[in-house]
C-alpha cells in the first residue's frame, strides 16, 4: 500500500494536546511510497521467462550467420530491460514521511542517491492545495507555509492524491 497512516492511540504524558515542544509524539504519521508491482522476488522470474521467449526465434536460425546479426540486438534488448528495472527500483526507494502535532507539522523526503529534505511547519498556518486540473498532475496536491510551497505524493495516482488530500483536510481540522 503506498499510503500508510501510523496514528497515535495512546492520550500524551502531559495533559493537553500532543506538542512537538514537549517531546511527546505525534498526533498523526503518514508514510507515502511508490507502488511497487514487480516484487524482487518476481524480478528472477520474470528476466528469465523474458531471456527465453527472446531466444526463442533464434533456434530457427542456429548454424547461420544470421544468429550473430540479430543476437547482438536481442541481447541489447535484455540488457535495456534489466536496466529499466533495476532504475524503477532505485527510484522506488523514495519515500516520504509526515507528520503532525499540535503545534508542528514537518515532511520529510528521502530519495535515493540524494540528501534528504526537510519541511516543517506550524500546522495552523499551512495551506494544502490541490489544483485538480490545470497542475503539472491531476490533482496535484502541495502544502505551503512557512515561506516554501512543497509538493506532496508525486508518485501517487490521482485517486491516491484525491484521498489523501481529504483526509488532510480532516486531519488539520479545514472544512472541504
Amino acid at each position: 500500500m503506498p499510503i500508510e497512516w501510523m496514528n497515535s492511540e495512546t492520550a500524551p504524558a502531559s495533559p493537553g494536546a500532543f506538542s512537538f515542544q514537549a517531546g511527546d509524539g505525534p498526533r498523526a504519521r503518514i508514510s507515502l511510497r511508490p507502488h511497487r508491482s514487480l516484487p524482487r522476488s518476481g524480478f528472477a522470474a520474470f528476466m528469465l521467462f523474458t531471456f527465453a521467449m527472446i531466444l526463442l526465434p533464434l533456434l530457427g536460425v542456429l548454424g547461420t550467420p544470421v544468429l550473430w546479426g540479430l543476437l547482438p540486438f536481442l541481447m541489447l534488448a535484455i540488457w535495456g530491460l534489466y536496466a529499466a528495472i533495476q532504475r524503477s527500483y532505485r527510484d522506488g526507494e523514495t519515500r516520504e514521511e509526515l507528520a503532525l502535532w499540535s503545534d508542528h507539522l514537518e515532511l520529510v523526503r528521502s530519495d535515493a542517491g540524494r540528501p534528504t529534505r526537510r519541511w516543517e511547519a506550524n500546522p495552523f498556518w499551512v495551506k494544502l492545495n490541490l489544483i485538480k486540473k490545470s497542475g503539472p498532475v491531476p490533482y496535484y496536491l502541495t502544502l505551503s507555509g512557512a515561506g516554501r510551497e512543497v509538493e506532496l505524493g508525486a508518485f501517487l495516482s490521482a485517486e491516491e492524491r484525491q484521498e489523501l488530500y481529504d483526509d488532510l483536510t480532516r486531519l488539520l481540522g479545514r472544512n472541504v
